[in-house]
């Protein structure tokens, strides 16, 4: 990716994107739940060709149009997220926050299994999930950090 590329994609991420952690559930797993990690970018359906270039710069994710006119360009994975952040953070200014945390729950993530990660390692993965809720605009309600544990199976 060239430098303007990276600088114009990290632009639209900070005006019309969003960075998620989020906790899942999942039936084909022991725990019942998975991380799930997500950037998504926003675009008016009318206007969705520059989602189109993203994803072919970045070479990931899926492009849906949505019923309220609008287009979302997702991408998940954790080593996939981790790599575009480490390319992008230079240029992030106003999501900062979230983009260095979510680019350390995706280096977390990617190296360790779930059912490995110690009830440390949970921990630390719900305080960053509570940061990024805080800095994140959110339509629904948030959980907190007891409702967090609760699914994980810690103990406050």
């Amino acid at each position: 990716m060239k430098e303007i590329e990276k600088a114009y994609i990290a632009g639209f991420l900070d005006g019309d994107g969003s960075l998620m952690l989020q906790i899942k559930k999942r039936s084909d797993s022991k725990r019942g739940i998975r991380f799930m990690t997500t950037i998504c970018f926003y675009q008016d359906t009318r206007h969705e060709k520059t989602l189109y270039w993203m994803k072919k710069i970045l070479g990931i994710g899926y492009i849906s149009r949505r019923n309220d006119g609008m287009t979302e360009l997702r991408i998940n994975g954790y080593v996939q997220i981790a790599k575009i952040l480490k390319d992008l953070l230079p240029f992030v200014k106003f999501k900062k926050i979230q983009a260095n945390i979510l680019y350390k729950a995706c280096n977390l993530l990617s190296k360790t299994k779930f059912s490995n990660l110690s009830e440390k390692q949970l921990i630390k993965l719900v305080d960053l999930i509570l940061v990024i809720q805080g800095e994140n605009y959110v339509t629904k309600k948030k959980k907190t950090k007891n409702e967090l544990f609760k699914i994980l199976n810690l103990t406050p």
